[in-house]
């Protein structure tokens, strides 16, 4: 009996689209590193990004230099975390903040300032951390005591459940406390601005935890696309699955938020634009769906600074406006495939 040969993962068209993405990648960080709301000759950027040492040290090494890196390694958490989101719950539409990650890193930080007047960058980094994990682990043991989590289903509704809850208790906080309200205010917008590399260091931790997880989850979301029985069939532990990838995109979304703060529809748009690029086979799904969340994210931090003169306008107020017009044309394409 002859043996279909496998089809393989690396073609000339793919390696060309990798490298378009990659050369993408560089294209915006040199925009992110020359471009900004404070006017610098390309020459004198260049001259300080040579000699830390030289005037333009302030600006490019203290602001520039910090706010790309922490966009490349934002991006590509949610890019990846939305794609294993879309794998794992079969929803075209899902989005790493339906597990309550966001919500939950909203309320510590909230708490933070409310109880103890947290006021510092890196507690608050790590406040925003822990909260995101402790609101992934309620999700999972509330979805753990009904159905259990070898369906995507109940996770989904104990996800929206909680955002919901957690969403209520923040904002009877901010609303009863204006210092609260202030901080909350400024956090919950999502931005690179005025963020620094301090504390980055266990985040760091559980971005790498993160990747792995989703990289050890590659061949399960291959199997679960073909449906639950089929996967079944073929020997995949469904359980495991559910708590491999749901590991990954908590550890990334976590690490995503306590950075930048809540920063929405990356995590939506980037699987499908790198879908539309590579197809659905996750082995290149997962690297292309991060590297276009890091162009996406830092394009639009950029366009935030241009447009937004000496005040800039954050990269998550960018993001909510071009997002939307992209989840209309998302839902748009989603209802003619179905039809």
């Amino acid at each position: 009996m002859s043996v279909a040969p496998a089809i393989p993962l690396v073609r000339p068209r793919n390696v060309s689209i990798f490298g378009t993405l990659v050369g993408a990648v560089l294209v915006v960080m040199t925009a992110s590193l020359f471009l900004g709301s404070n006017p610098i000759a390309p020459a004198t950027v260049l001259h300080a990004l040579l000699d830390p040492l030289s005037d333009g040290d302030a600006i490019v090494w203290g602001s520039r230099v910090p706010r790309t890196l922490l966009g490349v390694l934002v991006g590509c958490c949610l890019g990846v975390a939305g794609a294993v989101m879309q794998g794992q719950t079969g929803n075209p539409l899902a989005d790493p903040g339906l597990f309550g990650v966001s919500a939950g890193a909203s309320l510590a930080v909230v708490l933070g300032v409310y109880v103890i007047g947290v006021n510092s960058p890196v507690l608050t980094l790590a406040m925003a951390l822990l909260g995101a994990v402790v609101a992934s682990v309620i999700v999972f043991g509330v979805a753990a005591m009904g159905r259990g989590l070898s369906s995507p289903v109940p996770l989904a509704i104990a996800g929206t459940a909680v955002t919901a809850l957690l969403g209520a208790i923040t904002s009877f906080l901010v609303l009863t406390d204006q210092e609260t309200l202030e901080a909350y205010r400024i956090w919950v917008v999502g931005s690179l601005s005025g963020r620094t590399l301090d504390g980055v260091g266990p985040v760091l931790i559980f971005v790498a935890a993160g990747l792995i997880c989703a990289a050890a989850n590659v061949r399960s979301l291959n199997n679960l696309a073909l449906g639950t029985e089929m996967a079944r069939g073929l020997g995949e532990s469904l359980l495991r699955a559910r708590l491999v990838g749901l590991g990954a995109i908590t550890l990334l979304t976590a690490g995503a938020v306590a950075l930048a703060g809540p920063i929405a529809f990356v995590g939506l748009t980037a699987p499908h634009v790198a879908r539309a690029l590579v197809g659905g086979n996750h082995y290149r799904l997962l690297p292309a769906s991060g590297l276009v969340g890091i162009v996406a994210l830092l394009a639009c931090d950029v366009l935030g600074r241009l447009i937004g003169g000496q005040a800039e306008v954050a990269v998550g107020v960018v993001l909510a406006a071009l997002g939307g017009v992209m989840f209309v044309l998302i839902v748009r394409r989603t209802k003619l495939a179905a039809l």
